[in-house]
């Protein structure tokens, strides 16, 4: 049973990519503009956790091994960069999104070399197993990243109210 692919898809997927990318960019850049919130960091994997519907579709289906292992490339080569790049800071009693020259450069290098993968895994198995596996390594890469804003994000938090119950001298 053969899938039948439209073949412009090759050539809309990296430009939908770079958009993506760009727009996540321009996102992140803005943020650091307003304050922060658990739910502004928690947000994103929720949403992102809905896409795993997709392997309700069999021809997305990847064994376990592969799934694991494109999760665990996720964690180490894709959010704890990010990581080392996402820090807070307390401005006028709010907790703001340090902007960083940094996660720019590293997300530019992270798209480049995904989408190199991409189309070096592409050629040995399906579009739809492809899919599933760099979705599982985002998830990889979004979900730790946002749990340890999540809990940076609580401990200053925790800093700013231990502050404010301390009368000044």
């Amino acid at each position: 049973m053969g899938q039948v692919i439209p073949y412009y898809i090759q050539i809309l997927a990296p430009i939908v990519a770079l958009i993506m990318a760009t727009a996540v960019v321009v996102i992140r850049l803005r943020a650091t503009k307003k304050p922060t919130s658990a739910k502004k960091i928690l947000i994103p994997p929720l949403g992102m956790s809905t896409g795993f519907m997709m392997f309700v579709y069999p021809p997305t289906h990847i064994p376990w091994s592969w799934a694991l292992i494109a999760f665990v490339a996720g964690i180490i080569f894709l959010a704890i960069p990010l990581i080392q790049t996402s820090k807070f800071e307390i401005i006028d009693n709010q907790i703001y999104l340090k902007r960083s020259k940094a996660f720019v450069v590293i997300l530019i290098i992270l798209l480049i070399i995904r989408m190199a993968l991409h189309n070096y895994i592409e050629q040995h198995i399906s579009i739809f197993q492809t899919a599933g596996i760099f979705f599982v390594l985002a998830f990889g890469m979004l979900l730790p990243w946002r749990l340890v804003m999540f809990y940076q994000y609580k401990q200053l938090k925790k800093e700013l109210s231990n502050e404010s119950i301390v009368p000044n001298k």
